[in-house]
């Protein structure tokens, strides 16, 4: 992608960001966030949708994204109070409200799909393949909550068919989506609410490919 808007030219392959012929710095993650913004004007980008692309697989809060918006706004010398770029949507996210130029052919790759569980004050992004929930540092989820088991339940995640998969691991007080408990294994929805001891977790799961209808495998 090769872009240009107000006196700046955005480039994804060189991963650089020119005021005229001036380099602007950016740290890596804020270019990304920059990136995924522009690749999806003029629509919302939430703040959940950030998180799950620029940290996959960390556990991260909120208030990391909140920086490098205020870093890409200072390098753009945008203000958030009237923004000629980076677009505020309170309580949800941002959107890239510039005009932008293509300065190439090139289509912006698709945003792939992406899976994760939200948290209270936190944000856990799902990997592809297992992904085991429970108070054990080990776990991929590390929840150190009273009412946890060491290894609570997993998650099996496969992207190409765009599924997730909930198993209860036997744990002591049970894993619920909604009111009901899972007995055998749960196949979840775009915001189901998943109670794993005494922690709520929202499912979040997003993409910009039509859904398709797949029976998930049974977990073994």
């Amino acid at each position: 992608m090769r872009v240009r808007f107000g006196p700046f030219t955005l480039d994804s392959d060189t991963r650089q960001l020119l005021r005229g012929e001036e380099d602007v710095h950016l740290s890596p993650k804020a270019f990304d966030v920059l990136c995924l913004l522009i690749v999806q004007r003029p629509s919302l980008v939430t703040k959940d949708e950030l998180l799950m692309q620029i940290w996959r697989g960390a556990f991260v809060l909120e208030a990391n994204l909140n920086v490098l918006i205020r870093e890409v706004r200072q390098a753009l010398a945008d203000s958030a109070q009237t923004p000629r770029f980076v677009q505020t949507v309170h309580g949800r996210g941002f959107r890239f409200c510039g005009k932008v130029t293509n300065l190439d052919a090139a289509v912006p790759a698709e945003v792939p799909t992406g899976f994760w569980l939200v948290g209270k004050s936190a944000t856990f992004v799902l990997s592809e393949g297992d992904n085991v929930i429970g108070r054990d540092p080990r776990c991929n989820i590390w929840l150190d909550e009273s009412g946890d088991s060491r290894r609570h339940a997993i998650i099996r995640v496969d992207p190409e068919n765009r599924y997730a998969v909930l198993q209860d691991l036997e744990s002591m007080n049970g894993t619920f989506v909604g009111p009901s408990r899972v007995e055998s294994q749960a196949t979840l929805a775009d915001g189901d609410v998943i109670v794993i001891g005494s922690v709520q977790l929202t499912y979040r799961q997003w993409s910009n490919k039509p859904t398709e209808k797949t029976s998930p495998p049974r977990i073994s």
